[in-house]
């Protein structure tokens, strides 16, 4: 019988640039968009770790580049193999494609089903689908070019403009908080201008940022493990520019010049344990209502006064990020490498 190993799935940033230069988007550009991918680029000199930690559990490991995934996946075992996809997109970037070939092939797999892979990829049908669930999550308008597809509505602390398919606070900048509804036209002809894509307008919710990350270690589905932490980063909001000093190549000269500086994470649950329950439920709902397993994070914002504001969802949470393998380390006291290890063998003994 085939030995049960587990495929890592993932889009190299540069083989992403390379394809968005050939569609015609400017390198610099495409430099912004593909660092979207720099999970994958932080998580390669990781795939050794892994491969020692799947082996003390009997398992085998594979990294699997996208472009070679329908070959690979094609050609394995359905009753001994496990998909684990890093790397999600269904319009700049095609991670997306993975579980659906997976799904093709009859194998098991990490993480949620593909149509949710496409889902949380669109802010505004996710947030429509959100609302629906009856989950707190801010209407929002959606603008192409400065012309508004549909009207945002009313708001007294003016309106967050990002764009509606890019990952990793791509197109976002210091002024995408605007005062008024032109600006945030505005912002919308330069995100079609850099980016081609439309924005979500959303009316701005204040409060602190929150990440809650989830990952099932132990196969039991229980919001217990869910980490839910502030993250500190000393701005309102997180920019392009923060998030690319963070991560990928340019994280990493950071870290070598002295420059990396990572936003401090603390437990939502010491200062505001109301909250933290209100946001454990609002996963549950997700879990439940929408289909969300094994793997996922959800952003959100938290007022002083404990009201909650559900801001997104992904399926695809940056593993090698800081604020991930935090998580790791205070909840399952495990690296990233153990923790991913440990849940694909006890999936695959399951």
């Amino acid at each position: 019988m085939p030995h049960p190993r587990l495929l890592l799935v993932y889009e190299p940033e540069k083989a992403c640039f390379d394809r968005l230069v050939a569609d015609g988007h400017a390198p610099e550009r495409a430099a912004e968009i593909s660092s979207y991918l720099a999970q994958s680029t932080d998580l390669a000199p990781e795939f050794a770790a892994i491969e020692r930690a799947a082996a003390d559990r009997g398992l085998g490991f594979s990294a699997v580049e996208l472009d070679e995934a329908a070959a690979v996946l094609g050609k394995a075992d359905r009753d001994t193999t496990l998909v684990w996809t890093l790397t999600d997109g269904i319009a700049y970037f095609r991670g997306g494609a993975a579980p659906a070939l997976a799904r093709l092939a009859g194998l098991r797999t990490i993480g949620a089903d593909d149509s949710l892979f496409a889902l949380c990829q669109d802010k505004f049908r996710s947030g429509a689908v959100l609302g629906a669930l009856g989950l707190p999550v801010p209407q929002a308008g959606l603008a192409r070019d400065g012309r508004w597809l549909v009207e945002p509505p009313a708001s007294a602390k003016g309106w967050f403009v990002k764009p509606n398919r890019l990952g990793a606070k791509i197109g976002i900048w210091p002024d995408s908080h605007c005062h008024d509804l032109g600006q945030a036209l505005e912002l919308s002809r330069r995100v079609f201008r850099h980016y081609g894509d439309d924005v979500v307008v959303q009316p701005y919710v204040a409060g602190r940022n929150v990440r809650a990350s989830f990952l099932d270690v132990t196969a039991n589905g229980d919001m217990s493990a869910l980490g839910v932490f502030l993250v500190e980063s000393g701005g309102d909001f997180q920019t392009m520019a923060d998030s690319l000093a963070l991560y990928g190549d340019t994280g990493t000269a950071a870290k070598a010049t002295g420059a990396y500086v990572e936003p401090e994470l603390v437990a939502l649950a010491d200062s505001q344990p109301a909250a933290d329950a209100g946001i454990r439920r609002i996963a549950q709902r997700l879990v439940s209502g929408l289909g969300l397993r094994d793997v996922f994070s959800i952003d959100l914002r938290v007022e002083a006064d404990d009201t909650i504001h559900l801001i997104e969802f992904e399926v695809c949470p940056g593993l090698p990020c800081f604020d991930f393998r935090a998580y790791c380390r205070a909840r399952w006291s495990m690296s990233l490498a153990e923790a991913m290890a440990e849940t694909a063998a006890r999936r695959l003994a399951g």
